[in-house]
């Protein structure tokens, strides 16, 4: 029978590397994988033995160098076995943590850690000598899970692939399911899936010396599927470093309740992450196995602070990308126009600055009131239970239109061209715009300090503007108290004017088709792009809603 034959050449006492792998490789193909494994274990522990054996005669010679030449007899041949374990079986897990137990018996053989614990009641401390030997080798077969664990999780097209997992992880991810695609939450599934698999699979003496290590690569492997994430929202990825992602992938989120779904999937696997690193493993534990281990208590305090930061680092970077791509479509028209354009501001006609029934917030920041609240009810559905979550996300959504507008220096040139007719209306409605756009947050309950100080520097901004082309601000201008009131008034105002049709929309669509006109004319015909946001630091973090320090 082939299958005995090819056993018998791996148990051949002098057979060759190349025979070896030959034979090994032909069990593989017959469907004999673990018993190819095992073989190829058992053979190189028979090398392991034989050179220990041609060794020892010499010891008497040479006592002083006993102990590092057998180490590295040890250590070498472990090192070769793993690496010819990878070139024939690949990184698959099973056979990685094979050779883990296989490296670990095999140290046991000449110096275990149990044995240096023993040495220590005597003052004669080794682990850590042992353990800074063994790291190369450890490290090296964690990178190859994560390596595989990668591979899986960014490779979206094999999505058919089963990935059972408990329903604790499951359950909270499923949740998603009316808001958005099936492929998305199977992402985060088969993320949270193969982050489990790995941390269960990890020995205690693991997690007590390489729990920082787990932590770095657990977060890096978060970064990688934030990136899915980015590519999966409208406008393109501004990360040129992440190249696995340069195709498309299997699924987009096209819809506000689509996109915030995303964005609800990535909080909430950041929000089990911790719970699937805490070795809750009692239900799998003989009684009496001893305690759990905490991967996140045993890193130490800076180690475990670090990842939380590279975990929400990551959150922000994607509610970042989801907030810049929908206020820069709702600034820019499809030609890449602005429809929030400082001409509105300079003549003081026409549907923008109608006052005929006393003073209104320009049209573009009564569209953004109403953007605002259709968003922030597809929030209160997609995000049910996650109110501060919506909370911040408006918050930072807000925060960036007026960063956008801070920024803008095509819009703040107008003003600042001698031939532009500038007048006092124009600077009372700028600074009416600014104080509705704080209004609209405080009312929403979602009140951000930056929001008020990046407002309040526009403000100041355009009263030096305007002040230099011989405007004076205080003749010109109301008191504070009348924009303060005046903004809560054309909120209350446009409220009612919404309880009081049956459209779904505040604003008139038809004065939305002539603003766009209106502002497409005006444009002028330059073909530079438009202006990237800044990345002004949100007071509170899309992650830490649920996540301390």
């Amino acid at each position: 029978m082939l299958e005995d034959q090819l056993v018998e050449i791996t148990e051949q006492p002098l057979v060759g590397t190349l025979e070896l792998k030959k034979a090994l490789s032909g069990l593989i193909k017959l469907g004999k994988g673990p018993l190819a494994h095992q073989l190829l274990l058992k053979s190189y522990g028979s090398r392991l033995q034989k050179s220990i054996e041609a060794f020892l005669p010499a010891c008497s010679s040479c006592p002083k160098t006993y102990s590092a030449t057998l180490s590295k007899l040890v250590f070498s041949l472990i090192s070769l076995t793993t690496k010819e374990s990878g070139s024939i079986f690949g990184d698959d897990p099973t056979y990685t943590n094979r050779i883990v137990q296989w490296a670990e018996w095999e140290i046991e053989s000449f110096a275990s850690l149990s044995h240096c614990s023993l040495l220590e009641s005597q003052g004669l401390k080794l682990s850590k000598l042992l353990m800074v030997l063994l790291r190369p080798y450890i490290e090296e077969v964690l990178e190859l899970n994560f390596r595989r664990a990668r591979r899986v999780i960014l490779d979206l097209d094999a999505i058919d692939e089963s990935f059972p997992l408990s329903p604790r992880f499951a359950s909270p991810l499923s949740a998603f399911a009316t808001s958005s695609d099936t492929m998305l939450i199977d992402s985060g599934i088969r993320f949270m899936y193969n982050v489990n698999e790995i941390v269960e699979q990890l020995t205690p003496l693991t997690i007590l010396h390489f729990g920082g290590s787990i932590l770095t690569r657990i977060s890096q492997l978060f970064a990688k599927y934030v990136g899915v994430l980015i590519k999966a929202l409208p406008g393109p990825s501004e990360d040129d470093n992440l190249t696995e992602l340069k195709e498309d992938i299997p699924f987009r989120a096209e819809t506000d309740a689509q996109q915030l779904a995303l964005l609800g999937i990535a909080f909430t696997v950041a929000e089990l992450l911790p719970m699937a690193i805490w070795r809750t493993q009692n239900e799998s534990k003989e009684p009496g196995s001893g305690p759990t281990e905490n991967i996140v208590h045993t890193a130490s305090a800076m180690e475990s602070k670090e990842w939380r930061r590279h975990i929400q680092h990551s959150l922000d970077e994607l509610r970042d990308h989801f907030c810049r791509q929908y206020v820069l479509n709702f600034i820019y028209s499809r030609e890449g126009k602005t429809q929030l354009n400082a001409q509105i501001y300079l003549n003081g006609k026409g549907d923008d600055l109608s006052w005929d029934s006393g003073p209104l917030p320009s049209l573009p920041f009564q569209m953004l009131f109403v953007k605002l609240q259709q968003l922030a009810t597809v929030a209160g559905d997609v995000l049910l239970g996650k109110e501060k979550i919506q909370k911040i996300l408006l918050a930072r959504l807000t925060e960036t239109v007026v960063i956008w507008l801070s920024d803008e220096q095509e819009f703040w040139g107008v003003f600042e061209d001698e031939s532009a007719p500038l007048r006092p209306i124009g600077l009372q409605q700028l600074i009416l715009d600014m104080h509705f756009t704080v209004e609209i947050a405080r009312f929403a309950g979602y009140s951000s300090r930056h929001v008020h100080q990046i407002a309040a520097a526009i403000i100041a901004r355009a009263i030096r503007t305007f002040s230099a082309r011989g405007i004076d601000p205080q003749s010109a201008l109301p008191e504070d108290e009348w924009f303060v009131e005046t903004a809560k008034g054309a909120i209350h105002k446009l409220m009612s004017d919404a309880s009081d049709t049956d459209d779904e929309h505040i604003i008139d669509e038809h004065l939305i088709d002539e603003h766009m006109i209106m502002h497409d004319e005006m444009a002028s015909d330059s073909d530079d792009s438009p202006s990237s946001l800044s990345s002004v630091e949100s007071s509170e973090s899309f992650a830490s809603a649920n996540m301390g320090d």
